[in-house]
């Protein structure tokens, strides 16, 4: 056995059970890949996937617990690599950053723009997806931090870091009658076509709650994943739109009139998410604490060793 062929059953499942692109993305042939897999199962003593024909078309119940201690093994070796990197040179390096499009776009440039004047050197490349996306990409290790509203609490092989809270408001176009809702209430919303985000992203799930916790429908004309394009078909005219509140800039946004929701609906908690076998380089600490800068490197370390995380925020 092998890290070589654990790596090879890790990159075949990453790669949907397809044994040609795995091998295309670890820069080896097919039969190769193939012959590795075989020689692991024989040793093992047990078939990690079902196949049909030559086709993998499954993975195994003791498959399963073979993937699981493989990644385990393959993100311990590339925490024994990174140890080497922190200590020889702690300004250099690389970070990925999955999140969200309301995340990317209206709360990180700050942060990255005061991280790179910190770190000209480190390569920093971001990643974006819904939630569940998000935090596949850490699991994977295709990403370093996850950054979402939602799924990282779900994902317990991820340790989840609050960080703000935030919450929402109403956008319509500047003479729209629901800007002159004083006080705005659900009922009033829901007299018009309403635009909002798609279910699986910036809670969604808290506006669904709200509405039904008062047995009201609303008429849910159109859903994105993107703020930019919720605002876009709102100054349009086909209906007022529930925005994160730090999606709207008075300066930015001046062909909307705008009105603050956050009595409404529950607040949302914006989370980091790590592997819990994760060892962070200097410079991810900082960047988290840029991010969130109630996050110390002592608190980040008492969480990664199973300490609490809610308490945080």
């Amino acid at each position: 056995m092998n890290f070589q062929q654990l790596r090879y059953v890790y990159e075949v499942v990453r790669n949907g059970l397809n044994v040609s692109d795995a091998a295309e993305a670890l820069f080896t042939s097919q039969p190769g890949v193939s012959k590795q897999i075989r020689q692991l199962e024989a040793e093992l003593g047990v078939e990690i996937f079902v196949r049909h024909g030559k086709r993998l078309v499954d993975v195994t119940e003791p498959g399963r617990q073979v993937l699981a201690i493989a990644r385990r093994m393959l993100q311990d070796m590339d925490n024994l690599k990174q140890v080497g990197e922190e200590f020889s040179n702690e300004s250099e390096g690389a970070l990925s950053i999955a999140t969200t499009h309301t995340q990317a776009r209206y709360v990180l440039p700050r942060v990255i723009r005061d991280f790179l004047v910190r770190y000209p050197r480190v390569r920093l490349s971001l990643h974006q997806g819904n939630p569940r996306q998000v935090c596949e990409m850490v699991l994977s290790g295709e990403a370093d931090v996850a950054i979402a509203t939602e799924a990282i609490a779900d994902y317990s092989e991820l340790v989840m870091l609050p960080c703000h809270q935030w919450n929402r408001c109403v956008v319509a176009t500047p003479r729209h009658p629901i800007l002159l809702e004083k006080p705005l209430t659900l009922e009033a919303i829901a007299r018009y076509p309403l635009i909002t985000y798609d279910d699986a992203f910036t809670g969604r799930s808290l506006i669904n709650k709200a509405f039904l916790g008062r047995g009201l429908k609303p008429s849910v004309v159109l859903t994105a994943i993107d703020s930019d394009v919720i605002k876009t078909y709102v100054m349009m005219g086909l209906g007022i739109g529930i925005l994160a509140r730090m999606a709207y800039d008075a300066a930015e946004d001046r062909r909307l009139g705008m009105i603050d929701a956050a009595h409404l609906f529950e607040s949302s908690t914006t989370r980091i998410g790590l592997r819990r076998s994760a060892w962070l380089r200097g410079y991810v600490y900082s960047f988290i604490e840029l991010f969130a800068p109630h996050l110390t490197r002592r608190m980040i370390d008492t969480a990664l060793a199973g300490g609490g995380e809610d308490h945080m925020l």
